[in-house]
């Protein structure tokens, strides 16, 4: 067989089947194509094709694994998969290289339904807008005839998880990370390190997770609390958890970007090793003293620096001024780069306060001997140091907005949360840039005015409209500077969140409003249109048994 044949035969993708005649006229109405994000281009056709035959599934080997996801969905969605017979309609997969890597056809008539896709994973996201299509109707499941022309408009669809103040395990992340690939989000922002645990083994420095990982207690209520619980928390990935996480992604077509926090938010490192810190012999405070018996205890026997306890931002940070936090970090980031594929690491950079630096004599004598001007050209140079590590290890690294202060390292990505000023003058200074603003993009925020009658939330008010309504390109920036924002990304928070069926109600259905921002064009996103459509992602949450916000579709906003 020539090779031009057995290419044309590989890049078919037919669904074939013996239709029953009474869905070939099938009259097809507007809410049988609703998808979440709104593809690119849908033109509705009479008719249906019937997914109730034996069918064969025939497939190269590229494409398997987004067979059997085809098979998986079907049994997970409704319970049942056709039945394969060698006779059966014929299931072929289909790859072109010519289209983008993301992007993907979907034509259904009452014959076949067939997907093209650009690669692999953009035939696994004509599966995600395929789940949302299938209409059950009398018993049989039908897909709608038509054609989906699809792509995203940004190569960056960023979704984070901090389990640093809560802990979510193995399979709790997996489900998440299925909850991600549904709305078509292809990065995974993870962050792993905190002030109040320490979530990933690094072996080299065991006492992380063993120390570093658990805390005696924590704040009850918000943020000073109004007691202290009393109870030891915490847990941690192991190597081989974190190793089957990004297996387990990466078959979703996801990235995930680890986060290593640095030179703030390390009180659980410090409390693991000291030395980190300034000052390692003067005590770890908890706010309003909401400390536990615990460690009040441990404190008097001699163990000055604990795992925080409460919510907030702490001055007692990586020393700068020393080389052995340098080398602790090169040796922690060593271990984090063999274990992720991605070539991002986000090293932090937030939220760090400068008083002890400014009282450091180790901090004094670095800023002396390179003749920095203040502590923020010293934050600069940390985390210049630590860029020029990781990029010689072929990665780079992403900083939240503050790395702008003191002087941005030369090939940084900026995460932009406090606002968009950051980004814009990231994107104007040539830099990349991912848009997260807290205003649009921050999900540990109420979803409904009224908060008395929400779960706990760290505060603020962020509706799904709202979220929806984000464009991520600042009309500040010039048409090219604009192309330095690879893309949303939306985070959540777990200083409130301290269960799976609450991150599922805080995730849902915001997730679903900045997918659309990040994958369909802005002129084709409107909001009533939105709302109608988010009925199809609704079907699916259900069969799956995802808690999400229901007031959003019970009360639905028309503007």
């Amino acid at each position: 067989m020539s090779s031009l044949l057995r290419l044309t035969l590989v890049f078919l993708f037919l669904f074939v089947s013996c239709n029953s005649p009474k869905y070939l006229e099938r009259m097809n109405e507007e809410t049988d194509y609703y998808i979440v994000p709104k593809p690119k281009k849908l033109i509705p056709a009479n008719g249906a094709f019937l997914l109730n035959q034996p069918v064969t599934f025939n497939f190269p080997d590229e494409l398997r694994q987004e067979a059997e996801f085809l098979r998986k969905y079907l049994y997970e969605d409704f319970g049942e998969t056709p039945d394969e017979k060698s006779d059966g309609s014929l299931v072929l997969l289909q790859v072109n290289e010519k289209m983008g890597a993301e992007s993907y056809i979907l034509e259904s008539t009452p014959e076949s339904l067939s997907i093209e896709g650009g690669s692999p994973q953009a035939v696994f996201y004509a599966l995600q807008s395929l789940r949302q299509i299938i209409l059950k109707q009398n018993g049989d499941r039908l897909i709608p005839a038509g054609r989906i022309e699809d792509q995203p408009r940004f190569t960056y669809r960023g979704m984070h998880l901090d389990v640093g103040r809560h802990f979510f395990n193995t399979e709790e992340v997996k489900q998440y990370l299925d909850i991600l690939a549904l709305h078509k989000i292809n990065t995974f922002h993870w962050h792993l390190t905190e002030d109040q645990g320490w979530r990933i083994e690094i072996k080299k420095y065991p006492e992380l997770t063993k120390t570093g990982g658990f805390r005696n207690g924590t704040i009850v209520g918000h943020f000073p609390g109004t007691s202290n619980d009393n109870e030891r928390y915490g847990g941690f990935y192991t190597q081989e958890d974190v190793k089957e996480i990004v297996t387990y992604a990466a078959k979703r077509h996801i990235r995930i970007i680890p986060e290593i926090e640095m030179p703030g938010h390390s009180q659980a490192a410090i409390a693991a090793y000291p030395f980190l810190s300034c000052f390692p012999e003067e005590k770890t405070t908890v706010p309003e003293g909401m400390m536990s018996s615990s460690s009040k205890e441990q404190q008097e026997n001699g163990r000055i620096k604990i795992v925080q306890e409460s919510w907030g931002v702490y001055s007692d940070v990586y020393c700068a001024g020393k080389e052995e936090t340098f080398e602790f970090l090169e040796n922690v980031l060593d271990e984090v780069m063999e274990l992720f594929p991605s070539e991002y690491i986000h090293i932090g950079g937030d939220e760090c306060p400068k008083d002890n630096w400014k009282r450091c004599p180790e901090c004094q004598k670095r800023m002396t001997q390179l003749n920095l001007e203040n502590e923020h050209e010293l934050q600069s140079y940390f985390i210049q140091r630590m860029e020029k590590y990781i990029n010689s290890k072929g990665k780079k690294i992403i900083g939240w907005d503050e790395i702008l202060e003191g002087g941005l390292a030369p090939n940084a990505t900026v995460m932009s949360w406090r606002g968009e000023a950051g980004g814009i003058e990231a994107a104007e200074q040539s830099h990349e840039v991912i848009m997260s603003p807290t205003g649009y993009c921050y999900f540990d925020y109420y979803q409904a005015e009224n908060s008395e009658k929400e779960p706990l939330a760290i505060g603020g008010y962020l509706p799904v409209e709202k979220v929806y309504s984000y464009h991520p390109q600042p009309e500040e920036l010039t048409q090219s500077q604009q192309q330095n924002i690879l893309g949303p990304q939306a985070n959540l928070w777990t200083e409130y969140i301290d269960n799976f069926d609450k991150l599922q109600y805080m995730l849902l259905p915001r997730l679903a409003a900045i997918s659309e921002v990040g994958w369909t064009n802005r002129d084709d996103r409107k909001w009533l249109d939105f709302q109608k459509r988010l009925s199809a992602l609704r079907k699916v949450y259900d069969r799956q048994n995802y808690r999400y916000a229901t007031h959003v579709f019970e009360q639905p906003e028309a503007h």
